[in-house]
């Protein structure tokens, strides 16, 4: 193919690719081509397009290309069908994959070496990291064709962004559907910060393992009627746990063989007593005891660590077990495990004390044959001091998928923490009803994966013990004698309360912001910001609205202080950005 003149070819010869698209670029760059097509269609026909922005501490990857193209081509399409597509590139700041790049260039890490070097330091060494390589994402979006706004991008962490980022959660709080709980969630020991389960679903979040499962063997309290001494068989694959044992759950629907040995009785779920047929070779079938029966019963417990907890050890029904593996018989550790603190705490045993692993995932003083020591490492003493007890009856390698830290490639564990939460079981329904209106590309993402998805979503948690990130804009009394909380959703509020315009909504500069609490007749308690930060997920999500500043945005006052958790009574809306007062416009 030639082309005479000042085409985009040469005349003669075999094409010159890299010339043809550099002449092609500065083309259009002289002629601003890709501003022109924007501006050409007129407002009314304002097509939206949403585009998740990347992380610019790092350079760009075949992935980030590969999505760029498509994200480029549906914008061109609707461009040539007449409408009008803004393209504003955006940058995500904010987060654990900032925080860890900084956390290794500055050789300090976890939560205590970041304190000790300094937040405020800490946070502008992050602030710097996240914009290294803006100008080398820019030549390179650029050079593969794709039409992005540059000149007004936004990022994640400009004071605008971040306010309309807390005027989002003020909005949710307003309607009852954040809520904070101490409960058992994925915990990062390598991040030191709780994750969603989102996060330990993503597709490099999971890999095979190998983890020790034992069976162990716990002593029933003796009754009247017993046959003689019993033993309930457990079986598990986190033998850490085992030293904050509370109690042991059985299936109330499940039927239990009775094993007799040397005088002592076994029991396990009928149903696996096939699968230890080498460990109880030398025993004879003498009875059979329903779970229902089981349940109620208390044991000896297997260390003294929590012994003083007399509400504890006792057999409890749950619905969830199964007989597929192991042996019917579960133990219930519930400051570890989310269905174990579901049925302890529905039996009366609250974590309480019962957990006894840091920040940093090593025992604390209370299981003291193991403090400082990390739980996985643990696991060796924990079975042997076991085995030395004649308590293991049998001892496994089992191999299974298990979830990561996707930032620091450190074993997921289980662990009770206080968190926010957005109450998304609210609103369950409604999602499930919306997804049904959304023409999916390919269709069957909405009934599948996505569809099923959605009918099991969960409560999100949307707070992290980290440093680098939006503030959760919570202020609470320093005194439960006198409870006040206070939500903030804009400057305007900030600047009222506690006279100063913050210029900076970042750590540590927002936990300065205290003020006497107004209920506090003694005038002694002071409001203080709660420590977390937001999640940048949810950040990322307010991406629709928060690049206009939350100025923008028309909206009521969102501060009030109250003392309890508040009800969810409204109808929450659940429209597009834009189809009621408190979003920008509507997507075509």
């Amino acid at each position: 193919m030639t082309e005479g003149g000042d085409g985009p070819y040469p005349a003669v010869g075999s094409p010159d690719f890299p010339a043809i698209e550099q002449r092609v670029l500065a083309r259009w760059k002289a002629e601003g081509t890709f501003e022109q097509s924007v501006r050409a269609r007129p407002p009314e026909r304002d097509w939206v397009f949403y585009d998740g922005p990347p992380f610019a501490n790092g350079l760009p990857h075949h992935g980030h290309l590969l999505t760029g193209y498509v994200k480029d081509v549906v914008p061109r399409y609707q461009t040539m069908r007449g409408n009008r597509v803004d393209r504003r590139f955006g940058w995500d700041c904010h987060g654990l994959p900032a925080e860890m790049e900084t956390e290794r260039e500055l050789g300090v890490s976890g939560r205590v070496a970041v304190q000790e070097f300094g937040i405020a330091e800490f946070n502008q060494h992050c602030r710097q990291s996240v914009v290294r390589y803006t100008r080398e994402w820019e030549d390179t979006v650029t050079r593969q064709a794709r039409w992005v706004d540059f000149g007004n991008d936004y990022k994640t962490m400009d004071l605008p962004y971040m306010e309309s980022v807390m005027w989002a959660f003020a909005q949710l709080h307003r309607k009852g559907l954040v809520y904070e709980a101490y409960r058992v969630m994925p915990y990062s020991w390598g991040a030191e910060t709780p994750l969603s389960n989102f996060e330990i679903r993503l597709d490099d979040a999971t890999r095979s393992r190998q983890d020790p499962a034992i069976t162990v063997a716990f002593d029933l309290v003796p009754e009247p009627g017993d046959p003689g001494p019993m033993k309930l068989l457990a079986w598990t694959t986190t033998p850490w746990t085992l030293p904050s044992n509370l109690g042991i759950a059985v299936g109330p629907a499940i039927d239990y063989a009775v094993m007799e040995s040397d005088g002592v009785h076994y029991v396990l779920a009928e149903a696996t007593v096939a699968a230890y047929e080498t460990q109880m070779s030398q025993a004879r079938r003498v009875g059979t005891v329903a779970g229902d029966r089981l349940a109620g019963r208390t044991y000896v417990p297997l260390f003294d660590f929590f012994a003083h907890r007399t509400e504890a050890f006792r057999v409890l029904a749950a619905d969830f077990i199964e007989t597929a593996e192991g042996t019917g018989i579960v133990h219930m550790s519930p400051g570890f495990g989310a269905e174990d603190q579901e049925v302890c705490e529905a039996n009366g045993i609250a974590i309480a004390d019962a957990v006894p692993v840091d920040e940093e995932g090593r025992f604390t003083e209370p299981v003291s044959d193991w403090a400082g020591v990390n739980v996985f490492e643990a696991n060796v003493g924990i079975i042997r001091h076991l085995k030395a007890q004649g308590r293991i009856v049998r001892h496994d390698s089992y191999e299974h998928n298990y979830p990561y830290c996707w930032r620091t490639d450190t074993p997921v564990i289980y662990r009770a923490i206080n968190s926010w939460y957005v109450e998304v079981t609210a609103i369950r329904d409604r999602l499930v009803e919306l997804n049904q209106q959304i023409n999916w590309v390919p269709d069957h993402v909405r009934d599948g994966r996505f569809g099923m998805w959605l009918e099991g979503a969960r409560d999100w948690s949307i707070s992290r013990n980290r440093f680098w990130g939006s503030p959760i804009p919570v202020w609470r009394s320093d005194d439960p004698a006198y409870p006040r909380i206070d939500v903030y959703g804009s400057l305007d509020e900030l600047e009222r309360d506690f006279g100063v315009r913050p210029d900076d909504l970042h750590r540590p500069f927002i936990d300065a912001l205290t003020r006497p609490n107004p209920d506090d007749p003694t005038g002694q308690s002071v409001m203080r910001r709660v420590p977390e930060v937001l999640d940048c997920w949810f950040e990322s999500g307010s991406m629709p609205f928060a690049p206009s500043g939350s100025r923008a945005i028309s909206r009521p006052t969102s501060s009030w202080s109250t003392s309890t958790r508040p009800v969810a009574g409204s109808t929450p809306c659940m429209c597009w950005p834009g189809r009621c007062s408190t979003g920008p416009r509507s997507p075509t």
